[in-house]
């Protein structure tokens, strides 16, 4: 009984939950029958958008031929299922920081969807999925200094980890009490333009698309996150893990793939993200990452072993983001009564070199990695 009371004020107030074990999470792709992964067709690409506490974005990354790395980003922001906020954010990051960061992040209003909850509507905004389901127009006028007109275009198939992406928390798995959901579109082209108040950028080059969907309160899903999204001219490699908090046993979530112009390589929930070298950050105690190792493992179709690894030092880190500083005030609603609560990022975009052995086969090849180290709790 003491329990459920815990857990009842956890989901009214965001306070701790009480340690439920292994056996209330239920990892995606770890089900029994569960594929490693499963294609994404046009009908998975559409909003979700629920009716209660949770945090939908869709956010696409840009890696420009000219060298800017960087993405575009809508959060849709549902607290109790009795308020509703929309955010449109725009980060770009210079080479070799010869400049600050272009960051622009605004509320939207009068937001919408197409009937069939594939695009995205607001006042100065709009992100339509073409009648193919192969590529998203961005187009957006919402902040005088991102003038955005840009188009991502699939150049190999979309996934998700398992049979439906997603990870489900509760002690009965037919009635889950909350969820996590990702996908992907690894390896994208990548056109158009960004206009700032001290130029035009163009933004010609790759892109990769995830779309996540966290039905609960983010403390409560995650205490930490590890993201790592590297892209060069034949190989897109995406590794995306969480750890829960102990109330689930602190188990550790992945979903990774490989893309090259074409086809996946390989997809499923396997993987691995090591933090080799770390500084104590004094600001908040955080080991913040300075070197890390991504490794991704799984079979090609036609039965082949296929291993890849990047690893070396992150380099001088782009940005230090204080979560509770920079996102809408939901967020601030959610945890600011959860104990130990501290949530910072922390980006590096470093030149890395990808090394891929597909059986006897092993190649190189230089790319950049746009990487995150998220704590939380």
């Amino acid at each position: 009984m003491f329990n459920w009371a815990k857990s009842t004020l956890a989901a009214v107030a965001g306070t701790q939950e009480p340690e439920y074990g292994p056996e209330a999470i239920h990892p995606v792709g770890k089900n029994a029958g569960d594929p490693a992964y499963t294609e994404l067709a046009k009908k998975d690409l559409k909003w979700v958008t629920l009716d209660y506490t949770n945090v939908e974005t869709q956010t696409f990354y840009l890696f420009t031929d000219s060298g800017h790395v960087g993405f575009l980003q809508v959060i849709y922001s549902n607290v109790a299922g009795l308020r509703v906020t929309v955010q449109f954010s725009c980060k770009l990051f210079y080479p070799n920081n010869e400049k600050p960061a272009l960051w622009a992040t605004d509320p939207l209003s009068n937001y919408g969807f197409d009937e069939e909850q594939h695009s995205f509507y607001a006042d100065g905004i709009s992100l339509e999925l073409s009648e193919d389901g192969n590529a998203y127009t961005i187009k957006a006028a919402v902040n005088d200094n991102s003038l955005i007109n840009v188009k991502f275009t699939r150049t190999a198939p979309g996934f998700q980890g398992g049979k439906d992406g997603t990870t489900n928390y509760g002690t009965d798995p037919k009635a889950p009490w909350g969820a996590m959901h990702h996908h992907f579109w690894p390896r994208c082209s990548l056109e158009g333009s960004i206009i700032t108040k001290e130029g035009e950028i163009d933004v010609k080059g790759r892109g990769m698309l995830s779309h996540a969907l966290q039905g609960m309160k983010p403390h409560h899903a995650a205490s930490r996150w590890n993201f790592a999204n590297f892209q060069s001219p034949s190989y897109s490699a995406i590794l995306m893990e969480f750890t829960t908090p102990a109330s689930y046993a602190s188990t550790v979530v992945r979903v990774a793939g490989i893309a090259t112009d074409g086809k996946l390589l390989i997809a499923n929930t396997e993987g691995d993200v090591q933090h080799t070298a770390t500084k104590q950050d004094s600001d908040n105690d955080w080991p913040e990452p300075t070197a890390a190792t991504y490794h991704w493992v799984g079979k090609t179709e036609d039965g082949k072993d296929v291993t890849a690894d990047v690893a070396g030092s992150l380099g001088d880190r782009l940005e230090r983001i204080d979560v509770m500083a920079e996102v809408p005030g939901f967020i601030k609603t959610i945890v600011a009564s959860a104990a130990g609560t501290k949530p910072y990022i922390y980006q590096f975009a470093p030149k890395m070199t990808i090394k891929i052995k597909v059986g006897d086969e092993v190649i190189e090849e230089e790319g950049t990695l746009f990487t995150e180290a998220t704590f939380i709790s």
